[in-house]
């Protein structure tokens, strides 16, 4: 993730960046995510199982066996 922030790309893709972490430190590592997608127009595309996190997203695709059921 540091790797990431270093080079400060144009597009950031996440598959569950807050998987497998308890919620305090998942929710660091998702304002780390937030923060460079505001502060430095980084696009972020996630991947994530966590509907908290998935509310705190501009854009919400819902995919159910590789078909798009929702978009929010």
């Amino acid at each position: 993730l540091a790797r990431a922030f270093n080079g400060r790309p144009d597009v950031l893709f996440a598959d569950e960046p807050t998987g497998n972490l308890d919620r305090q430190t998942g929710d660091k590592i998702a304002d780390l995510l937030f923060s460079l997608n505001r502060e430095h127009g980084t696009t972020l595309i996630m991947v994530t199982h966590d509907l908290q996190l998935a509310a705190r997203c501009d854009r919400c695709l819902r995919l159910v066996n590789g078909q798009l059921q929702e978009e929010a």
